[in-house]
């Protein structure tokens, strides 16, 4: 009998080691994933919110980059009507959209009346310092409307449809509407100065 009622404690006893060695685990396991937690919810939470920002501050800067060189506004004469050029996306027509951003310009017609196709072509003349990038492809006819550049330093616009020969850089076009043309046409000769001129700016 003695040696039942000794067994019994000694099996309880060992029963509540067990019990409370698994409460222990379980406690230790509990506070491992609570101390975890907080350290890595701000990594999380702070990726996510910078993003977007830095992803918006670039799409802005882009898209209002890309709209002020996306097109210019031109006059044929002091006083003629503001016509859009719409610009082709490279080199030649950023450095230009660039150059007109700092200062309107205010061109010469390189001549008007005596060379070929005068008649669907015009040339201006761009002061010399400014440095324009070209990248010429051979064009061998073109339609109304369309802008080039020309080496050295000269745009070159066809205000009717053309078969032409010559090396030059798209820069960029206009409608071609009848308003247009005339105003090209009839973009008339400056007093006292014997040659015509374009206005190019920036804003309308």
């Amino acid at each position: 009998m003695k040696k039942n009622t000794l067994r019994r404690p000694s099996l309880l006893l060992a029963l509540s080691l067990v019990f409370v060695m698994i409460l222990a685990g379980c406690s230790q396991t509990n506070g491992t994933e609570g101390d975890d937690s907080p350290s890595s919810t701000p990594e999380v939470s702070s990726v996510p919110s910078s993003t977007p920002d830095s992803t918006d501050d670039r799409g802005d800067s882009s898209s209002e980059t890309a709209a002020a060189a996306a097109e210019l506004y031109v006059r044929f004469g002091d006083n003629g009507a503001s016509f859009t050029m719409h610009l082709y996306d490279n080199d030649t027509a950023a450095a230009i959209a660039r150059h007109v951003g700092t200062a309107d310009w205010r061109l010469p017609i390189y001549h008007y009346d005596d060379y070929d196709n005068w008649e669907v072509m015009q040339y201006y003349d761009i002061p010399s310092r400014y440095e324009i990038p070209s990248n010429p492809e051979n064009v061998t006819a073109e339609q109304a409307g369309t802008v080039y550049y020309s080496e050295p330093n000269r745009i070159v616009l066809f205000f009717g449809d053309a078969e032409v020969s010559g090396e030059y850089t798209p820069v960029g076009y206009f409608d071609a509407t009848e308003e247009f043309i005339t105003a090209v046409e009839e973009n008339p000769v400056l007093e006292g100065w014997g040659n015509k001129i374009i206005n190019i700016s920036a804003d309308e």
